[in-house]
């Protein structure tokens, strides 16, 4: 559930110094943005940021962006991040259609999707994140062997995700409807969703999808 709206969020975030502000102008040298040039991961809808601020202390040799289009809900996000010493991790406030306008061909190496908003209706189905118009989003900006990892509680959204996915030049590497029983759990990292949802024993699927070598 969406949070209500936070009034004064928007001056915050257009404030911080954990925000990548006019983006566009990075595409291309985000390189030089991090200082270094390790790999570049992203989480789309990062919600309060829980998961992919983990990912960033985990793994210090790896950049990452986490991207959530609603202010209200990276206000929260940046809460968490102020009391963590992390030189590895920036929030942008944008729309995922976006992607291709902020970063170069290959620039990605990989892309998160974690309990996007299913969009149940048939009508809004090419709003989801896993719908072959996105799919060919991340095409754009993701390096030869880059990944896309989804995660969701949803099975209808999950079952959708493995038709639709291999119908757009992507393959399904690995998946499962119960992650949390699967040898896919390995270095799992959860969300405040998943958290939630484990303690209730409702079961997580994922996936893992790279682009089909080309012949």
């Amino acid at each position: 559930m969406r949070l209500r709206h936070i009034k004064g969020a928007e001056s915050v975030i257009a404030s911080s110094p954990f925000v990548i502000h006019e983006p566009e102008r990075k595409r291309g040298s985000w390189a030089d943005v991090f200082g270094n040039s390790n790999p570049l991961e992203l989480e789309v809808g990062m919600g309060k940021g829980r998961f992919i601020m983990e990912l960033a202390s985990l793994h210090p040799n790896t950049n990452y962006i986490g991207i959530e289009r609603y202010s209200s809900v990276l206000l929260r996000g940046l809460q968490k991040r102020e009391g963590l010493e992390l030189s590895n991790i920036y929030f942008m406030c944008i729309d995922a259609r976006d992607l291709t306008n902020i970063f170069a061909p290959g620039e990605v190496s990989r892309i998160y999707l974690n309990f996007s908003d299913p969009w149940p209706k048939d009508r809004h189905a090419k709003r989801r994140l896993t719908s072959p118009a996105f799919m060919a989003v991340y095409d754009k900006i993701l390096a030869p062997q880059g990944t896309v990892e989804f995660k969701t509680d949803n099975r209808g959204l999950f079952e959708y995700s493995l038709e639709a996915i291999p119908t757009t030049g992507w393959e399904i590497c690995e998946h499962t409807f119960d992650l949390h029983s699967s040898p896919m759990i390995q270095g799992n990292v959860m969300t405040e969703y998943e958290l939630k949802f484990a303690s209730e024993g409702k079961p997580i699927c994922k996936l893992i999808a790279r682009r089909k070598p080309k012949i």
